[in-house]
């Protein structure tokens, strides 16, 4: 009856030729949100929320991210 959700290693698919890595930011806020943007259409999907660095290299880490991560306001 009470049953646990399963943890997803990897909540989504992260194709460099199709995605780039993005981290959207409230400006009222300040609240980070770490996703991906497709290049098509524009559209964001969010992963995970960025409270602290460790978070952010964490987000690195699990999808193989070097280099700058664009911010969208």
């Amino acid at each position: 009856m009470f049953h646990r959700k399963k943890k997803s290693s990897i909540s989504m698919y992260y194709d460099p030729n199709v995605h780039v890595p993005a981290i959207r930011c409230s400006i009222c806020t300040g609240e980070q949100v770490a996703g991906f943007k497709d290049l098509s259409d524009g559209r964001f999907e969010e992963v995970m929320l960025i409270r602290s660095s460790a978070d952010l290299e964490e987000f690195r880490e699990r999808y193989g991210i070097t280099g700058d991560i664009e911010k969208i306001y």
